[in-house]
Order: structure tokens, then sequence, then C-alpha cells
């Protein structure tokens, strides 16, 4: 894990990790239990652990949080709990899992607005040092769509459409600062167009107005999307994540449809209290790879619309730093603030 402070926003100045602070409290941790810590990480869990989803239940995190969860509990022999906590822009779960005993039993299903919430919201009631990484499980890749009447068939098409009609053409979403939103505006960033901004409450009203004619495009979550992509009154262009998905492998991505280095999917991914004993943490992630050598766990993600993950807590931390990085830029280049 770095060791240095990143700075996305003039106004919003991003905490070190502390990973110095963390140790000595996890090592105090380990000797209030009475327990070596190889012995405390074999005996783990003793007792059901919490997962808390900062969502509302029946979205792709619920659906990926139960999912694993039940597989841990099958590992386990202990019930691992999912307990949704909305709200907040996910900040009221979040802060329950950086405020909760840092020995392994509440843990947070993080999603792609954990690292979002530095730059974009005007103050986070946590640190990024209050967290350990664990592992990312899976990814549900938002995909570029367009209604039937907007004149392109591709990527580079639609560029030119947009740069002929600047500032007149409406995009959605399902609300400011979310994935679909920051997509979009990376989007122009990247692709050096102007379009509206249309935000909704949720995704699911964002796609029904795309279908209904009142918006032009979208970048909505491919679950969503795909089955009126099918029926054709939206046209797909192209995937949002950094390869192809299995549940539409013939899509390009946008990077090979024309626009290098875009890169904007929706995540799910375990994060513990930051002082979490180091045991514990290891423990956990080879239980997670556990279930994820099950037969049909990665089936069962990419039937759900998601692409299985899996990291390991380094590599997990190391993403984590690049999309407080990369989005602390799109949040200040578009000027976007939280409601």
């Amino acid at each position: 894990m770095s060791g240095h402070a990143v700075r996305a926003d003039s106004s919003c100045s991003l905490p070190v990790r502390g990973v110095g602070r963390r140790a000595i409290v996890a090592a105090l941790a380990v000797v209030a239990s009475g327990l070596p810590m190889p012995l405390l990480a074999q005996s783990w869990p003793v007792k059901p652990v919490r997962i808390i989803v900062p969502l509302a239940p029946g979205g792709a995190t619920d659906v990926i949080a139960r999912l694993i969860g039940g597989r841990l509990g099958d590992v386990w022999g202990q019930t691992a709990l999912v307990e949704n906590r909305p709200g907040g822009s996910t900040m009221i779960g979040a802060e329950a899992v950086a405020r909760a005993a840092p020995d392994g039993y509440t843990l947070l299903m993080a999603t792609s607005a954990f690292p979002v919430n530095f730059s974009l919201q005007a103050k986070v009631p946590y640190q990024l040092s209050d967290f350990t990484p664990v592992s990312n499980i899976a990814e549900s890749p938002n995909v570029l769509a367009i209604h039937s009447s907007v004149p392109a068939r591709n990527v580079k098409e639609l560029i030119a459409v947009l740069r002929t009609r600047p500032g007149q053409i409406n995009y959605g979403s399902g609300g400011v600062g979310g994935s679909t939103h920051l997509a979009a505006e990376l989007f122009k960033l990247l692709a050096k167009v102007d379009m509206v901004h249309i935000p909704y409450k949720g995704g699911g009203p964002a796609v029904a107005d795309l279908v209904g004619g009142q918006i032009a495009l979208i970048f909505g979550n491919l679950p969503a999307v795909l089955p009126h992509a099918k029926s054709g009154k939206v046209r797909v262009l192209a995937i949002a994540s950094a390869k192809r998905s299995p549940a539409i492998p013939d899509l390009p991505t946008m990077s090979e449809a024309g626009v290098p280095g875009f890169e904007a999917s929706t995540w799910a991914g375990i994060l513990a209290p930051g002082a979490t004993p180091p045991a514990v943490i290891a423990k956990l992630h080879s239980d997670i790879m556990k279930v994820f050598a099950m037969p049909d766990t990665r089936d069962r993600l990419i039937a759900a619309g998601s692409d299985p993950i899996g990291n390991t807590p380094k590599e997990f931390a190391a993403f984590l730093d690049a999309e407080i990085a990369r989005w602390g830029k799109v949040v200040k280049a578009a000027g976007i603030r939280a409601e």
C-alpha cells in the first residue's frame, strides 16, 4: 500500500493510508484478544460476519454480496449476514464499517462510488486509512447505448454527430456522481465532445427514457440495457470496461472503438476496518479464493451481468489509489459537485 497522499482536487485533500498506525492498532488488537496471531487467524470466524452493502437491496452489488456471502458462510460454517445500509452516496454504510471493531466481523462491500466520494463530496466522514482492502470481487460493466434514432452505427460516428451539434444532445445518468454520470463525463473529456446531462433518480428511469427517445444516449449497466438492444429500440456501441464481456463478446471496448484509455465500470469489492489484524485479512482473502474456486461461482456472477475479479489485497489497494486519482481528475475537470 502506498504511503503517499493523493490530491485529486484543490478543494479536497485526501488522507495518507497511515500504514504505521494501522499496524500498531492491529497488533494491539491481537494482544487484547489473548491469542497469538496465527491462532487468531485459524480460529476466525467463531461467530457470524456482517457484510454491509451501502445500497438498497436488489441491485447488482447486493446480488454479488449475497452470492459471495452465502459461499463464505459455507466455507466458515458461520453465517455471513448481508446488511443493507443505503444513503449518503454509500457513505453511511462505509462509515459504519470504518467505525466498527477491527476484528474481521464487519466488512464493507464497497462500490465504485467509494473512491469517487473523496473528491466529489464536500465532507467524507472517514479516511482511506480507516479501511484495509481485501479483494475486488467483480465488476459490472457499463455500455454506451444510443436511441435508434441517432444516426450512428459505431462510436466514431457518434463522436462525429456530437461534434456537429455541440451542447444540443442530451445524455442520461442514474444520478450526479454515479458511475453512469462519470462515465459520460470521461467520454466528453477524452472524445472532446459537449453534451447536456439529464440526471435521473436511478439507472432504471434513465434507461426507460432512452428507450422512449427522451434522451439520446447513456452509459447504462449492461444487464439493464441489453434486453432493449435486442428489441431494436436501443443500439449498443461499446462496452466501458478494459476488456470485452463474456456476456456479449462481440461488443468492442471503448478503447477498441476509438476512445483510447477509456474505462468506467461499476465494481464491488470487500474492505475491512483499517486496523484488522493482517492474519485475519490473509485468512479472509484465502477463503474468498476458495469461493472463487467453487465450480459455479464465476458462472453465477457472469449470469448476473458481472465479470469476476478476485484479486489480492495489494492489487486492490493499488486499484483504489488509481481510481481516486483518476476520478478526482474527472470530477475537477467537469466541475461536478454532489447535489
